[in-house]
């Protein structure tokens, strides 16, 4: 009988390392996206944090510098199209090119529909979805070498929210078909994953106000009966944006202990 000799498996988590990649993350300046930036160094990836508030740009990148490589600070409004252009223009010029995006730049809001204003709505849609393509598209025109684009949706474009929020729930499922058509366009012809990742509810700057009634439905209404951790987030986000998932487009990740399940 032939001996045959077992391939040598490469270790599974090395796929999830980042080294020498350039990630794009928008609303970096708080929140879920600051966490993001934090873990991506963590992983290795020359990050690139971009929003509209200089001040917490520079108080991140401090903390960045202590975990990994060097960040790249751009201040823009990802609803201005020619904003979006100059971070990834930023990107290309401060690393030589650009491998990932997390598009997580959002606006929340919590407005009867019949008290929602033209103004409001319009300024929600702009960021929420309009900003998400604007920084795709403008992404994936430098991604030379083909990468990956995490759209960061909610669990509120998937099912009815418990409150009045028709702009953000219209734009979260914006984000989500929007994403199976540039998945559809980039995945073969461009070698460009994209995926959307879809929280539930988290310990954030944007559900701090919330108070204990939204949690309590949290908790009523969640398999896991909690809010999630940053943490529980950041590993699904790297997923995604690694080459741990090359065979992962099109798709939308729900990290929500439960809550779109039932």
């Amino acid at each position: 009988m032939q001996n045959l000799t077992p391939e040598v498996a490469m270790n599974p988590l090395d796929l999830f390392r980042m080294d020498g990649r350039t990630v794009v993350v928008t609303g970096a300046s708080s929140g879920l996206g600051a966490g993001f930036a934090r873990a991506l160094a963590h992983a290795g990836a020359n990050v690139v944090i971009t929003a509209r508030r200089e001040d917490r740009l520079a108080a991140l990148a401090e903390e960045l510098r202590e975990i990994g490589p060097e960040p790249a600070i751009v201040v823009a409004d990802v609803a201005d199209p020619e904003d979006c252009t100059r971070v990834a223009d930023a990107a290309v010029s401060a690393y030589g090119g650009i491998d990932g995006l997390v598009n997580n730049a959002g606006l929340g809001s919590a407005v009867t529909a019949l008290k929602e204003t033209p103004e409001g709505f319009r300024r929600l849609i702009d960021v929420n979805l309009n900003g998400t393509f604007w920084m795709a598209q403008a992404c994936a025109a430098r991604m030379e070498n083909g990468g990956s684009i995490v759209n960061v949706a909610s669990v509120l474009g998937q099912v009815a929210p418990r409150y009045p929020q028709a702009a953000y729930a219209a734009s979260k499922a914006g984000v989500i078909g929007l994403t199976r058509d540039l998945a559809g366009e980039w995945s073969a012809r461009r070698r460009i994953r994209v995926n959307a990742l879809c929280p539930g509810y988290f310990d954030s700057e944007m559900t701090a106000g919330e108070g204990e009634l939204l949690r309590e439905m949290v908790a009523e209404q969640s398999m896991l009966r909690r809010f999630g951790e940053q943490h529980e987030l950041d590993t699904a986000m790297l997923f995604l944006v690694s080459p741990a998932s090359t065979y992962v487009t099109g798709t939308t990740l729900s990290v929500d202990g439960g809550l779109t399940a039932y």
